[in-house]
């Protein structure tokens, strides 16, 4: 009885874990790597991203930080530049990133469900373009590596939350 109940709660695991595998995605990291390593994995428990702060110099990305439901991530990067604040309007998710990278993060311009442009940087540099693989997914959380720069992104698609289980 006890081996039946094992393999039932595996196959359930397995099957819940396939299923949320399928409703996210990551392509990798653009720009050059090297750096400190951040990641806003753990604040997308707070709910989805509400706002979003960038920070850039005359050429390059220098930080970012971002809100998810009410609460501010950390800020990763440098201190100097200009730094630009936008907030999402409810039930707004960002769908797609594209930008530019050699060998920095010299622009990003972030596309929302709303059909917003939110663009920040330079256009300087090689082209990339990120959105996620599958149907109702969106921006959860983004990574990479920095030091006075940010010197590589990546982002991770996937499902939002419901905000049921979401921290105040």
């Amino acid at each position: 009885m006890l081996s039946l109940i094992c393999v039932c709660f595996l196959l359930g695991s397995s099957s819940a874990a396939s299923i949320e595998s399928r409703l996210s995605s990551f392509a990798g990291e653009y720009g050059s790597g090297g750096g400190t390593a951040f990641s806003f994995s753990g604040e997308q428990l707070n709910g989805p991203i509400t706002a979003l702060r960038v920070r850039e110099s005359p050429s390059h990305i220098v930080g970012l930080q971002f809100r998810y439901g009410t609460v501010w991530g950390p800020y990763y990067g440098y201190t100097v530049g200009t730094q630009f604040e936008v907030t999402l309007f409810p039930g707004e998710n960002i769908t797609q990133v594209s930008g530019k990278a050699s060998p920095y993060v010299n622009e990003l311009l972030f596309v929302t469900s709303r059909g917003r442009l939110l663009r920040f940087g330079q256009p300087s540099g090689t082209s990339f373009n990120d959105f996620p693989l599958f149907e109702g997914t969106a921006l959860r959380y983004v990574s990479g590596r920095y030091s006075t720069v940010i010197l590589s992104i990546g982002f991770h698609w996937g499902a939002q939350p419901s905000c049921v289980h979401c921290k105040d």
